[in-house]
């Protein structure tokens, strides 16, 4: 009796429906899990950590003192410590040891050493520390002890006041300098190139005619007079800048001065309060969304990066969304259904699993060498030997990527026409449409939700490839933004920044690895925002249309 009630259990289908929901939620506990490991090791990143001041014993005997955040902690057998040449008490079998960041990789050469923790005879957090981010060479811990005017000492009530007033001042000058130098001088400069290129062109052509000649140098006149007086501003702005410097001393005693120009940021974690700490977290945390990369991508932000992301996704979609849903509907609709067209089919779904890499070698062989360099010969002479379009640049990389992805477009636009009922074709041809009407009337307009998941798993697929983007115009830094101010204001030919290739570049690339893994956290934890944020919108259209036209289906 008990078998037979197990045979029907079984031959009911329940347990397939329990082992079907068991996979599905390990499937949601991992990706779960995954997230929240990369949110915590990514975000925790801009919490401002305390500074501690140590006291411990080094190997030969001696003490020293230096003031380090507490990046991990780990347990290790005490026979690999032995085996490293460190001394380990006998019948100890693991010793814990702490991953410092010390900063001032200027005087020690390392901002990263492995403390035993046995060896640690005093932790002090003192609130006159201080972590200071600069321009280059990392983080420095110190305190503030004076400050200098024009190589002048001053007298401070309060030092710590006065130098982040002056470092607000240096900070709204940096931003001046910024502006001027991408915007105005690089305007300049492109309009100078521009003027060249005219001239070159002229050469060219074989046009001797002075008039023309003479209306170029003109132009580059009245160009190198604003490019002179932008240079004078950006000298004086850099003269002001260079005033202010800071007097900081080490936990060790020695006393080191740093320009102030060459601070980005300053705080006191040790005398921070929960409020100060939240203002802090969140300015940091939009600092690395809104700011250029610096340190070989290891400080700073990560904006020119989201930025050709989402640009390149949103031209990929543009190319691949008419191709995609021409090609299915005229091998759902006009072609006819014979051995021809099934061979096209299964093309298709083959090109759907081959290996991404294979599509950058196709981009950079057909595209870029084919393409870009026919292009450049036409259109592009007189830039030549340098390449304009014979490189590597954001539209190759979005055409390479469009390719990629248009079998799934292809396979979700048959299905979404499939699913559109033969008596809304009849009904439509019986009042008297055409077939052209009837599909873009009716029967494209009930398939587009369908047709918007194939994009919806396109655009996952392209904002997380990096393999074919490597070869077709991903670069470690962008000089310029794909889209900027100066005509024609997209330049689809330039070079761009990428998160994927960010990761990698963080993570693998990297000269300092325990300065660069939060970051690998913290990017990787974004570009998985910006593919839910795109999805979340192709989402919503695809269900407004699917409620649109979901009394016609039935």
């Amino acid at each position: 009796m008990q078998q037979q009630n197990i045979r029907t259990w079984i031959s009911s289908g329940a347990p397939w429906v329990w082992l079907n929901a068991a996979a599905v939620s390990t499937s949601v506990l991992l990706v779960a899990g995954l997230l929240l490991l990369i949110t915590a090791r990514g975000m925790g990143h801009f919490w401002p950590a305390a500074v501690h001041e140590i006291v411990y014993h080094e190997a030969d005997g001696s003490r020293t003192r230096l003031a380090a955040q507490v990046r991990d902690r780990e347990r290790v057998k005490a026979s690999r410590l032995v085996e490293s040449g460190l001394q380990v008490e006998a019948g100890v079998e693991t010793v814990e040891r702490i991953l410092l960041k010390t900063g001032n990789r200027d005087l020690g050469g390392q901002d990263f050493r492995w403390v035993l923790e046995p060896s640690v005879l005093q932790q002090l957090q003192p609130l006159s520390m201080a972590v200071l981010e600069r321009e280059e060479w990392g983080a420095f811990f110190g305190r503030v002890v004076g400050l200098k005017q024009d190589s002048e000492l001053l007298q401070s009530r309060d030092v710590w006041v006065d130098f982040q007033a002056r470092l607000q001042r240096v900070a709204d000058l940096r931003e001046q300098i910024g502006d001027l130098q991408k915007s105005a001088i690089g305007s300049v400069n492109y309009r100078m190139e521009r003027l060249r290129l005219e001239q070159r062109e002229l050469e060219l052509d074989g046009i001797t005619e002075p008039a023309a000649y003479d209306s170029i140098e003109q132009r580059r006149q009245a160009l190198d007079a604003e490019y002179r007086r932008l240079e004078d501003e950006l000298l004086a702005l850099n003269e002001v800048i260079r005033r202010d410097s800071v007097i900081l001393q080490t936990s060790g005693g020695q006393e080191v001065e740093l320009p102030l120009h060459t601070i980005i940021d300053a705080w006191q974690p040790n005398a921070m309060h929960l409020g100060q700490r939240l203002a802090h977290y969140f300015r940091k945390a939009w600092a690395f969304i809104s700011e250029d990369p610096r340190e070989a991508n290891t400080e700073g932000g990560i904006y020119p990066a989201i930025f050709g992301t989402i640009l390149m996704v949103l031209l990929m979609t543009v190319v691949v969304t008419p191709f995609g849903v021409v090609a299915g509907v005229y091998l759902k609709e006009y072609a006819r259904q014979g051995l021809l067209t099934r061979t096209i089919r299964i093309a298709v779904n083959n090109l759907a699993g081959v290996p991404s890499i294979v599509y950058g070698v196709f981009g950079l062989g057909f595209f870029v060498y084919t393409l870009g360099g026919s292009i450049d010969r036409l259109f592009y002479e007189a830039a030549l030997p340098s390449p304009t379009f014979g490189t590597g640049g954001l539209f190759w990389a979005s055409l390479t990527l469009a390719l990629l992805t248009l079998p799934v477009v292809i396979v979700s636009t048959e299905e979404g026409l499939a699913r559109i009922p033969r008596s809304i074709r009849e009904g439509s041809l019986a009042l008297g449409a055409t077939q052209w009407e009837t599909l873009w009337r009716t029967v494209i307009p009930m398939a587009s939700p369908g047709i918007m998941t194939g994009l919806i798993l396109a655009v996952a697929r392209a904002a997380g490839e990096v393999a074919p983007l490597m070869l077709v115009g991903v670069v470690k830094l962008a000089p310029a933004l794909p889209l900027d101010g100066n005509y024609p204001f997209l330049h689809a030919e330039r070079k761009f920044m990428h998160l994927g290739f960010h990761i990698y570049d963080v993570g693998f690339q990297s000269p300092n690895v325990e300065a660069a893994r939060p970051l690998v956290y913290a990017t990787a934890l974004l570009l998985v925002l910006v593919i839910l944020l795109l999805n979340m919108v192709a989402i919503h259209v695809r269900n407004g249309l699917r409620e649109k036209y979901r009394g016609l289906e039935t």
